[in-house]
């Protein structure tokens, strides 16, 4: 059956992820900061969710809750079932390498190693990865195997990062400010991802650059 209001086949509406009661403080001296206060939300199984909010709202440390790179102040956090909040740091290790592929919002490329180096890092260690150049391929970069983070632009690092982020074809994929991507001078976008069965398989760069609202995912 198909759900008209997700766009989601029934079949496939597994939760990932379930998130109840979520909270997080940072502590600073005498100083607490709440990141996040009480976050509950349900994504599903094939989903292309978007999280919107002012810069310090929480994004960033929810994304790194959920992908097991932080821990909770309160709550719960499951993966499939699995409470990550009560995981031990070598679940959270093996999650973390075989479920979760990062796109992080400063990239963080390693800069001794090529566009191909930084994503065979992460196969190496991968399950059931892509091959690198096939990643790089899907990103457009397939010209730029070779070619170290200094001698990239700031959207082919970016892109050199999905391509890491992908490359060991994880169930899930969190990506963090992906609007980097955009046109920092008109807010457009020259490129269009698109997906197969909740996965990133192509990335086409658009011969007219597009408003976010014209793109129909």
């Amino acid at each position: 059956m198909f759900n008209e209001e997700t766009g989601i086949s029934s079949k496939i509406r597994e939760v990932v992820f379930q998130v109840k009661s979520l909270t997080k403080v940072y502590t600073m001296g005498e100083v607490k900061v709440h990141a996040l206060r009480g976050v509950d939300l349900e994504l599903y199984q094939g989903e292309l969710v978007v999280m919107l909010g002012p810069s310090g709202s929480g994004k960033s440390t929810l994304l790194n809750i959920m992908g097991g790179l932080d821990t909770a102040t309160d709550g719960h956090v499951t993966y499939f079932g699995k409470d990550l909040t009560r995981a031990a740091e070598k679940e959270l290790t093996e999650y973390r390498r075989y479920h979760v592929g990062f796109v992080f919002q400063f990239y963080n490329l390693i800069p001794s190693l090529t566009a191909l180096e930084n994503v065979t890092a992460v196969t190496e260690i991968a399950d059931k990865p892509m091959r690198p150049e096939d990643a790089l391929s899907i990103v457009g970069l397939a010209e730029r195997l070779n070619h170290f983070p200094s001698q990239l632009s700031g959207g082919e690092q970016q892109r050199v990062a999905i391509a890491r982020g992908i490359s060991k074809n994880p169930s899930v994929l969190l990506c963090d400010e992906p609007t980097g991507a955009l046109d920092s001078a008109t807010g457009m976008a020259d490129r269009v991802v698109h997906l197969s069965n909740g996965h990133i398989s192509e990335i086409i760069k658009n011969a007219v650059k597009k408003s976010p609202r014209e793109i129909h995912w």
